[in-house]
């Protein structure tokens, strides 16, 4: 995330900040200038009208409703679940983070509204009472909303075994699916795509079935991100995705704050991985196990996986 400051007297506010602390401005954010703006300065722009149902805090234009994040919500918990209302806004702070990310790496993002057949949209649904599984299809990113409670998720991650599991991660992840649909499966690139992650057209039950009655190959660290990855060719693409999106957020904060030094825009992806991440990512876990907590970055990167992850970066439009 990059440094922002509040455009009437300079102190420093954040991507989520409605108001200044300093000097009380109502703020707001652009997602077309990337920019948190003083909603005192314009009369051009007023709030999302979802800033009191979803916490949404990106501003629209005078005849315009929604924001672009709200705008690709589909469906959303009903006005009487209340447990469901209450997790929402979680979801859609995390969807508009996911939404930053694409923009700044040039990865288009289009709505149903405007592309039926191969938009985007998210149905955020309520597990109160009935069970959600988190997924994509034909462009729909389905979140379960239970997700945005720390006590579910962190028992959901323990019985998985899973050593990161986020809101946002889960955005992520799921929105590589819909970029492997869209920027890979029906264009020469396919062929590329199978020799390193495998054949996406085998059988996904099958290969469910197998993941979770054999568990992992002996041998997975040394070709796959995660366990997860290796269950079928998508959820591999998908964990590399997510992983491509944690590593550029993650470089911009630290040198917008000073942690590491500015990075040419032109340096190969592979060399930023093993000279820039890598190393950042060692320094993060080493100072959180000194405050006794778990590694930020619980991920090790053999050189098939950085070979995947420089696939991603070239589906960029640059």
């Amino acid at each position: 995330m990059k440094r922002f400051r509040c455009e009437v007297c300079g102190h420093e506010v954040f991507f989520d900040s409605t108001s200044c602390v300093r000097c009380g401005t109502h703020l707001g954010y652009l997602w077309e200038d990337d920019r948190v703006a003083s909603l005192g300065l314009s009369s051009r722009w007023s709030r999302c009208a979802n800033a009191g149902r979803a916490g949404c805090t990106w501003l629209v234009s005078r005849d315009a409703d929604l924001c672009e994040s709200c705008a690709l919500t589909r469906t959303r918990p009903a006005d009487d679940d209340l447990e469901g209302l209450s997790l929402f806004p979680v979801a859609e702070e995390s969807k508009r983070h996911l939404l930053r990310d694409l923009a700044r790496l040039d990865f288009p993002v289009v709505g149903k509204a405007a592309d039926e057949e191969g938009g985007l949209a998210f149905d955020l649904l309520s597990s109160v009472d009935a069970d959600v599984t988190i997924g994509h299809a034909d462009g729909i990113v389905t979140i379960d909303l239970a997700e945005g409670d720390d006590s579910y998720r962190e028992k959901v991650r323990r019985r998985l075994a899973e050593p990161y599991r986020t809101m946002l991660g889960h955005f992520r992840h799921e929105t590589g699916h819909y970029f492997e649909w869209h920027l890979v499966e029906s264009t020469p690139r396919i062929d590329e795509a199978r020799d390193l992650f495998g054949d996406e057209r085998a059988d996904y039950q099958e290969a469910i079935d197998r993941h979770y009655a054999d568990g992992s190959p002996d041998d997975w660290q040394d070709r796959f991100i995660s366990e997860y990855a290796t269950m079928h060719p998508y959820e591999d693409f998908a964990e590399t995705w997510a992983h491509y999106l944690h590593i550029h957020d993650t470089l911009e904060t630290a040198v917008e704050f000073d942690l590491i030094s500015p990075i040419d825009p032109d340096m190969a992806f592979d060399t930023l991985v093993t000279e820039v991440w890598s190393p950042f990512a060692t320094s993060m876990n080493v100072v959180n196990r000194s405050l006794g907590q778990r590694d930020l970055y619980p991920f090790v990167l053999p050189r098939r996986v950085v070979e995947k992850l420089v696939f991603v970066d070239s589906l960029r439009r640059r």
